[in-house]
């Protein structure tokens, strides 16, 4: 990079989070020369994620729309002896997209793949070459990171398309079929329909450990699929992930675990959804407020998303007691009851949830009546909160 034109911003972790920050910076500060840096082969890894039409407000679904390549206008749910479709719009992007959206924003030289940071300081970036990348600002967004300081259970999960033979039938989203099996935890199906053909299939838990068997939960697939009667086999793109589930912790020994005084964003900085592991809302609520920031300087830069950080983290104190509710006070095979009564509540409520703006009244409605769990569990899993 000697002699090229200095950087404003290096970006270090290419997937979602610092993708987003890039694309909003282009789109909003074009003068600005911002640097992506990724240790992988590409943008975003090999994933879809997927959003509610509340998820996002609608002044800044402009950053994402592009991104969107499968949308529909409702989906359903099913539990033992509870089926319900919720009239709420959902909507999937793909990490193939954002690659090539951030391609074609990006000038050539200023996305560095295949690239892996050994050291960050708030204004350079050291390569495992030895190269160090000087900016005014750097944003660490490579992932979870040292998450030790948190109290976590974990979301996991194997997805795979299947191609049907067949027509297969199905209009709209499944996004969580808990009529399966409970294994190791809170077990559901989760089902796109990507074509007359074509589905994306999810076996996802709630467990203890983060530990993943892959080829138990691809079996689960294949099982899944041809009980539905989805005669097919499982081609094309796959995945797997293991989300946080975050029951309490300290949240300044999560900043201050790796690379003290740099600015995090992500799954890094504990932008997450204490439930649901989801990290969509607050990574465009984030790339945002960056590109609004008037001095991206590294020091202002932490300064701020620390800040945000703490605030997020206060602001999820709700949704930390419900995961404790759901992980200490359930017996693991009976933890589908705390879901479905959940679905049962309305349809607005439930959207606030996802997007992690749940009313003073949403949070009492969730806690009212009879109790999907033992009592006295509650109550010692309450006792034990920390964070």
């Amino acid at each position: 990079m000697t002699g090229a034109r200095p950087i404003d911003l290096a970006i270090v972790g290419g997937g979602l989070a610092g993708s987003l920050i890039a694309l909003a910076l282009r789109a909003r500060r074009p003068e600005l020369r911002v640097v992506v840096i990724e240790e992988a082969a590409r943008a975003g890894g090999n994933q879809l994620w997927s959003c509610f039409a509340e998820d996002v407000a609608s002044a800044d679904r402009w950053l994402i729309e592009p991104l969107i390549v499968h949308g529909w206008g409702g989906y359903d749910v099913r539990f033992p002896g509870q089926v319900r479709r919720l009239p709420s719009s959902y909507a999937t992007l793909t990490s193939e997209r954002l690659g090539m959206r951030l391609h074609r924003a990006m000038p050539e030289g200023d996305l560095l793949f295949d690239r892996a940071a050994t050291a960050l300081t708030p204004n350079s970036v050291t390569l495992a070459d030895g190269r160090v990348i000087e900016a005014r600002g750097v944003i660490d967004a490579r992932g979870p990171g040292d998450m030790s300081a948190l109290e976590l259970g974990y979301q996991k999960f194997v997805g795979a398309s299947w191609l049907c033979h067949t027509p297969h039938g199905l209009a709209e989203p499944i996004i969580m079929d808990a009529t399966v099996d409970q294994q190791d935890g809170y077990r559901f199906v989760y089902t796109l329909p990507l074509s007359p053909t074509e589905l994306f299939i999810e076996d996802t838990y709630y467990a203890d450990g983060p530990a993943l068997d892959e080829p138990l939960l691809a079996a689960r697939i294949a099982a899944y699929a041809q009980a539905q009667g989805w005669e097919g086999a499982a081609r094309g793109h796959s995945e797997t992930g293991v989300l946080p589930v975050c029951m309490g912790g300290d949240f300044a020994r999560l900043w201050e675990a790796e690379s003290p005084g740099v600015a995090k964003a992500g799954l890094r900085g504990g932008f997450f959804h204490a439930l649901t592991g989801y990290s969509l809302p607050d990574a465009v609520r984030n790339a945002l407020a960056i590109a609004a920031m008037d001095d991206l300087s590294g020091p202002a830069l932490h300064e701020a998303m620390r800040a945000r950080g703490a605030a997020h983290w206060r602001g999820q104190a709700y949704y930390r007691m419900l995961s404790r509710l759901l992980f200490r006070a359930a017996e693991p095979q009976e933890r589908w009851r705390v879901l479905a009564r959940f679905y049962r509540l309305d349809p607005s409520l439930i959207a606030r949830f996802y997007a992690g703006q749940s009313t003073l009244f949403d949070k009492l409605r969730v806690l009212t009546g009879k109790p999907p769990v033992p009592v006295s569990r509650a109550i010692s899993a309450l006792g034990a909160t920390r964070g």
